[in-house]
């Protein structure tokens, strides 16, 4: 088994030889526990016939992992300076290419086209946390050819996309992620485990990705509209928030009477309704419109 790049002491010492500096508006850091990264190949149940895209694998702390683990990796780092350091500490890997881009401006699935015949892939990653929401959210709205996505992110950002109705976390980004995918948390991770070390914990989440259109919903953009409306201001009632969305041209009493189909109380509050309560309220809200 080839020294691991993770190790606190390897770390310290590849920063140090290539004069690295961290760098804030990349939230760089970096894993030195193998415990953990043993455990996130376990959690994104990694073997021998998969393609992975990893997206910002810093000096090859998880890259090495996924390398050893997966058929196929395909890594994208963003800091260019990071790219003759993962040629030197990833040396010999020959199933691992590294691309030096940023991961939103790529075309994952002409990606996915070319490197893996169309089939699907999955998606591991020590995301940094300043850019976590755009990046998983390209990932799910774009539909790409991905089975499933295994991310640290902050241990609230977990939370809140694996969070329950009528909780706290519960919000527009629970709603968007679980209309896509099923999101389960599968482990904490202290700060510790990082060098240099974040303020907060974070969490290991897996989102397995549902098919196209689970919901059966008539219209998507209205039903992201109506959700983004029911959370807007989380003190009014569902039914305030979507007489104040313009969009909907429908009288309070036809907006009322949605509610009423739907089965619930007009007094109900956004958090209060489960994603698939939120898919058919906005086909109800869709007929009415049409109709």
């Amino acid at each position: 088994m080839r020294e691991r790049i993770s190790t606190p002491s390897m770390t310290k010492e590849i920063i140090e030889k290539n004069n690295f500096y961290f760098k804030k508006n990349f939230g760089q850091n970096f894993l030195i526990d193998q415990n953990v990264l043993n455990n996130i190949i376990e959690a994104a149940d990694i073997t021998k016939d998969d393609f992975v895209l990893e997206i910002g694998p810093g000096i090859g702390s998880l890259t090495q992992y996924l390398a050893e683990n997966a058929g196929k990796v395909v890594a994208v780092e963003i800091d260019k300076n990071l790219i003759p350091i993962l040629s030197e500490t990833l040396a010999g890997y020959d199933n691992l290419e590294i691309i030096n881009e940023d991961v939103l401006k790529l075309d994952i699935n002409a990606l996915i086209a070319e490197k893996n015949n169309g089939k699907p892939i999955k998606v591991v990653a020590n995301l940094p946390y300043y850019i976590t929401t755009p990046i998983i959210m390209e990932l799910l709205e774009r539909r790409m050819n991905v089975t499933s996505i295994t991310v640290m992110v902050q241990k609230e950002v977990a939370d809140r996309m694996q969070a329950k109705p009528k909780t706290k976390d519960y919000g527009a980004l629970t709603a968007a992620v679980q209309y896509y995918s099923d999101a389960e948390i599968n482990f904490i991770v202290p700060p510790g485990c990082f060098m240099p070390r974040p303020n907060v914990d974070s969490a290991v989440i897996t989102l397995k990705i549902k098919q196209a259109n689970a919901y059966n919903v008539k219209d998507e953009n209205l039903m992201f509209g109506i959700i983004k409306a029911a959370f807007g201001q989380r003190r009014k009632t569902l039914l305030n928030g979507l007489n104040n969305l313009a969009k909907l041209n429908l009288s309070k009493e036809e907006l009322t009477a949605s509610l009423t189909e739907l089965g619930v109380d007009e007094r109900i509050r956004g958090e209060a309704l489960s994603v698939e309560q939120f898919a058919a309220l906005s086909n109800i809200i869709y007929d009415k419109i049409h109709g």
